[in-house]
């Protein structure tokens, strides 16, 4: 886990005692021999990465100034009201920044998944259901499949569209264990028409999974996702 923000500048700006003492700066050097050098250009990277990713356009030279001040505890040249002003507003864009990005990504899930599902329907062995949900038998089971209040032990790796895994059992090495009651309506609709010993894939809409909301870093707004699911056998 990188180094909080504020940990990290704190020790990226030891850079900046030569300029604090009173001396010229001088241009940087790209010598990365030593160690000392070595690890202050990591942090800079990862600040750098940070304030990139800024709502509001980083002005370099105050950027500095600031840092400098704080190194030689020279005091704010902003009345601490202003300062506070300035946070809150600053907290607004990044907010502002953030929806803006979540409604286009959510967009951009939404368009993917309605030509692929399209697309998809067609495909040699593929049902699509009345939900929307798709499945396709890559083997067949015996026996009986689950019903709604049954409780199943599986494995199954699961992944977006763009084939990046977010679970797995197989990388746990142990089969789960779920309720259907609990699972989303994909999955819950999907292992009614399993049999234990089989092994089946489902493709889920979001409307099936985790809606415009997502779930977590790892499933983004209106992502559709894909399920390989091996049915072990049902516990009442």
């Amino acid at each position: 886990m990188n180094p909080p923000l504020r940990i990290v500048a704190s020790i990226v700006a030891a850079v900046a005692l030569s300029a604090c003492a009173g001396e010229s700066p001088a241009p940087p050097s790209s010598d990365l021999t030593r160690f000392e050098r070595k690890i202050s250009y990591i942090f800079g990277r990862e600040i750098g990465q940070g304030l990139r990713d800024s709502p509001v356009e980083v002005d370099l030279d105050a950027f500095l100034l600031g840092l400098r001040d704080a190194m030689a505890q020279n005091a704010s040249r902003l009345a601490a009201e202003e300062e506070q002003q300035v946070r809150i507003a600053f907290a607004a864009k990044m907010q502002e920044e953030q929806a803006r990005r979540t409604i286009a990504l959510a967009e951009k899930n939404a368009r993917e998944e309605a030509a692929f599902l399209e697309q998809n329907r067609s495909a040699p062995g593929v049902v699509t259901t009345a939900s929307g949900l798709q499945i396709q038998v890559l083997r067949e089971g015996s026996g009986s499949a689950p019903q709604a209040t049954d409780r199943v032990r599986v494995h199954y790796r699961g992944s977006l569209l763009d084939g990046t895994e977010f679970d797995s059992s197989y990388a746990r090495e142990e089969p789960a264990v779920f309720e259907l009651a609990g699972v989303i309506p994909g999955w819950a609709e999907g292992l009614q028409r399993m049999k234990p010993g089989g092994k089946y894939r489902l493709w889920i809409p979001s409307k099936l999974a985790y809606g415009a909301e997502g779930a977590g870093r790892a499933i983004g707004p209106n992502a559709l996702l894909v399920f390989e699911v091996e049915p072990i056998e049902i516990l009442k």
